[in-house]
């Protein structure tokens, strides 16, 4: 519900600085337009909350901390509501970072839940079958943010429905909040836990922790994969133009990209069996690095792009996957929160650098905007080079940790 959400009004509001009533307003105010603007509102608040958001979910049983999020996604979903209402994009982008923030402390709860809930050897099809969900949720956020699209920014003639986006996030929000009821019970990981207020400090002593073992590696690796995947993101879009098509048209393709996801997160899973398998890594990078190639390559057509949005989506679930699970088993259980969530900074970090290259290869150097899938191949390409150099590391890792465990 939680990913639903994000993508529901990411997408809308993605659309209407693009191409809809607030088309130009961002660079007319002097920023850098677009949906470069939107991507940033909902990436920057993880690169300074989820340390705290990773402390939490240590200091307190995680499905608390998930319930009180939960709560505070209904307000949010109410101020984003009126600012669609009143068609003020600034409160709209404020409700984005509101959701960003709320979604920082909900995202290492939520993962850090999971070898809490299940045995160490059914990390990989948790981590499968939570990506699936999670994915069959940003297919209906991505599906529904077109036709809601469409309502709220109809062809001439056409009354507007100015309450349908918010009316649609209030719904998620409390579907999101009844989901959280039925959960087990969890005890805090370290109830003693200190927080530090300083969230670069507690970054940078992590981050050496990590670094005395493969966990920076898996978490530069996971990192570089939301970098890629945010550029693809906000290539999507543009396709309305590129090929003609109306909001919802578009709105098909994140479908697509959601299905193949899921399908090859749960194949993954299925593959995984027992075990973690890292040689899957440098296999979805080989699949994502031939899919964006072609993208960038061919003359764009519905079908072409269907076809390989769908393979780079499939190729996704292979890779991201393994490195879940590997971040979830090579953690300890009191400093699995922190570690996630400083994990998770970096992602944004890097999800902020894409947002950046999209915006300068399209606008000072003029690129296509499906020829920037072309920068998504070559990044795909040398995460296989370093996926493949990396394997036989995590591999060995790996079985020392299934033997210590047995």
């Amino acid at each position: 519900m939680g990913a639903a959400n994000d993508n529901i009004l990411k997408q809308v509001l993605t659309f209407m600085v693009a191409t809809g009533i607030w088309s130009g307003s961002l660079k007319d105010g002097g920023l850098p337009g677009g949906q470069t603007v939107v991507a940033l509102c909902l990436t920057i608040p993880f690169i300074f909350l989820s340390g705290y958001g990773g402390q939490v979910a240590d200091r307190f049983s995680k499905r608390t901390v998930m319930l009180w999020v939960k709560l505070a996604e209904i307000p949010i979903a109410l101020t984003a509501m009126v600012g669609f209402m009143t068609r003020n994009l600034w409160l709209t982008l404020f409700a984005m970072v509101l959701l960003a923030i709320q979604s920082s402390f909900f995202g290492p709860a939520k993962y850090g839940v999971i070898p809490e809930l299940v045995k160490e050897r059914h990390l990989s099809m948790a981590n499968g079958l939570i990506n699936m969900f999670t994915n069959l949720a940003v297919i209906l956020g991505s599906l529904a943010a077109g036709p809601i699209t469409d309502l709220y920014h109809p062809d001439e003639g056409t009354s507007a429905v100015l309450w349908a986006p918010g009316a649609l996030l209030l719904l998620v929000a409390f579907l999101g909040l009844a989901s959280v009821m039925p959960m087990p019970r969890v005890a805090a990981a370290n109830p003693d836990l200190k927080f530090d207020l300083n969230p670069f400090r507690l970054y940078f002593r992590t981050l050496k922790e990590m670094a005395k073992s493969p966990l920076l590696v898996v978490a530069l690796a996971w990192s570089g994969f939301y970098m890629i995947g945010m550029m693809a993101l906000l290539i999507i879009p543009e396709y309305k133009d590129i090929l003609g098509i109306s909001y919802t048209q578009s709105s098909y393709f994140l479908g697509i990209l959601g299905v193949a996801i899921a399908s090859g997160s749960v194949t993954t899973g299925v593959v995984s069996g027992s075990q973690i398998r890292p040689w899957l890594i440098p296999l979805g990078a080989v699949g994502m690095t031939f899919s964006f190639l072609m993208l960038g390559s061919l003359t764009p057509s519905y079908l072409n792009v269907s076809i390989f949005i769908f393979l780079a989506g499939f190729s996704a679930g292979f890779y991201i996957v393994p490195l879940q699970a590997l971040m979830q088993r090579l953690a300890s259980d009191e400093k699995r929160g922190r570690i996630l969530g400083t994990a998770n900074a970096l992602s944004f970090v890097f999800t902020s650098v894409g947002s950046v290259i999209f915006w300068l290869a399209k606008t000072p150097l003029g690129m296509a905007p499906n020829r920037i899938h072309l920068i998504c191949g070559t990044l795909a390409f040398v995460g296989t080079v370093v996926g493949i150099m990396q394997v036989k590391r995590l591999t060995r890792n790996t079985d020392t940790t299934e033997n210590e465990s047995d």
